[in-house]
């Protein structure tokens, strides 16, 4: 069988690896319109790097008249615990050396001023309930936050009041790095072939029933067919996914949505006295992917802090890509949507174009308010994100992601963004068994994927706190991570 994927980031190539490991017998081909795997948001300063499994992002416990819902968190706390299975499974195998060329322990915090510290103590509460979060920390006391996250607060006055939670077992993650590893395994070992500069610009069926695959390659037309065909191209999806003629394809178009952030370079010895991610709340009306947050990030053996996102509208598909490619995917049908969501959300909208024009200064003066006296600590340089394109599904606008698979299983594709590249084999296990589902009645695949996925059911995860624990800790200790004991 011949399987093509569109699309050489986290996602596709991780698609591709899964596959070939359950079903060496495929022939998989990726396209990939740059000019290097990961190249796209994947790329490490395009993301944020957190390893998201909701130990300090607020907006995954939202608050509903002082009552608490975990159950987003718990999702994606299970679903990062699946991925860590895979990446520890590519190590063990020798197909990624050193775990800490992409991974690296990072406390994960959340800090809160006066207003939302009840919120944060009812987080608290709920959350270290579960075993999942057992080791979750939470303190008001002024020099123990200083002691986690000493950037946040050695600049600010000892009467503020303030609040916050740790977890000393998160992590930071150069999603870039782990898809430049995981595309080198896979066609060096695995035989996926991989090519680049390679701009898809649409898809269609063939009278055969099979896809056809029409691209660019150096000013020169060529064209491949499949009989699976899986599209992980970010925000390039949605257009090829309008020109594929599935019955579903109007239900869907894009919302773009970019950010920048500050970047400061430092050195290895100031990285020691902040090994942390810290989020704080986001303001009203802002997307859930603007909430504040300061990060060391690690990459390629520098390190690096990052404060931000400042989100922007840029009516773009993908990082690279022009306006046009966006208004040339838009269909009569998509304007009703698209309207319906600016007048509904008039707000977040009046704040992403207020966003696009802040200047560096304004930046730095956010930066300051998080962090009083670090705006002027470190040399301090906005830097452009990646680009994320929303879902607008039946005229509403989600926020999360959605996988789709023609009723015939031979085209599926991934929408949306956030929490995205950190749950991606999760999210890729998923579309394989709905993609390919005869390769899972195989007791050789089935034997295969418990050698990866020792555990992937996510209740059980949720619901066997002795499962959890043996899972997570053999997988850490594979990813050198360690839990660091509370005095």
């Amino acid at each position: 069988m011949n399987v093509i994927i569109i699309g050489a980031g986290i996602m596709g190539t991780t698609f591709a690896i899964l596959a070939k490991e359950l079903a060496p017998e495929l022939d998989i081909t990726i396209l990939e319109r740059l000019d290097g795997p990961g190249a796209g948001n994947s790329w490490a300063f395009n993301n944020a790097g957190t390893g998201h499994e909701a130990n300090c992002e607020l907006n995954y416990t939202p608050v509903d008249e002082e009552v608490i819902s975990v159950e987003k968190a718990l999702k994606i706390h299970a679903q990062f615990n699946v991925a860590k299975q895979f990446w520890a499974y590519l190590i063990g195998k020798g197909a990624i050396k050193d775990p800490k060329t992409f991974i690296n322990q990072t406390k994960h915090c959340t800090i809160v001023s006066e207003s939302a510290i009840e919120e944060l103590r009812l987080r608290f509460k709920e959350m270290s309930a579960h075993h999942f979060f057992e080791h979750m920390r939470y303190s008001e006391d002024f020099d123990e936050i200083k002691s986690w996250i000493p950037y946040t607060m050695e600049g600010r006055p000892r009467h503020e009041k303030m609040a916050a939670t740790v977890i000393e077992t998160g992590t930071d993650v150069n999603f870039g790095a782990l898809t430049e590893r995981m595309a080198e395994y896979a066609v060096q070992e695995l035989g996926v072939k991989i090519e680049y500069g390679t701009h898809v610009q649409r898809v269609h069926k063939s009278p055969s029933g099979r896809w056809v695959i029409e691209a660019e390659r150096n000013g020169t037309h060529v064209q491949q067919r499949a009989d699976v065909l899986f599209v992980g191209a970010g925000g390039g999806a949605f257009p090829l996914l309008k020109n594929s003629h599935l019955p579903f394809r109007n239900r869907f178009t894009g919302f773009p949505v970019g950010g920048r952030f500050l970047q400061a370079p430092i050195s290895e010895e100031q990285a020691s006295q902040y090994t942390a991610k810290t989020y704080g709340k986001a303001k009203v009306g802002a997307p859930p992917m603007s909430v504040p947050h300061l990060d060391l990030r690690v990459v390629d053996g520098k390190h690096y802090l990052l404060f931000g996102p400042f989100a922007s509208f840029k009516p773009v598909l993908e990082k690279g890509r022009g306006f046009l490619d966006y208004l040339t995917s838009i269909r009569l049908h998509d304007i009703p949507s698209l309207l319906n969501v600016t007048l509904e959300h008039f707000p977040l909208v009046k704040y992403l174009v207020s966003e696009t024009f802040k200047g560096e200064k304004s930046m730095l003066e956010e930066l300051e308010s998080f962090a009083p006296g670090l705006s002027t600590r470190f040399d301090w340089k906005p830097v452009d994100a990646g680009q994320r394109v929303q879902i607008i599904k039946d005229g509403d606008l989600q926020m999360g992601t959605e996988i789709l698979v023609s009723k015939d299983k031979t085209y599926g594709t991934l929408l949306g963004a956030s929490p995205g590249a950190s749950v991606s084999p999760e999210v890729m296990l998923r579309c394989l068994e709905q993609l390919l589902p005869s390769v899972f009645s195989r007791e050789t695949a089935k034997k295969k994927l418990k050698t990866i996925f020792p555990e992937d059911d996510l209740d059980t995860l949720a619901s066997n706190p002795e499962r959890y624990r043996e899972i997570r800790d053999a997988v850490n200790k594979q990813l050198e991570i360690t839990r660091v004991t509370a005095p």
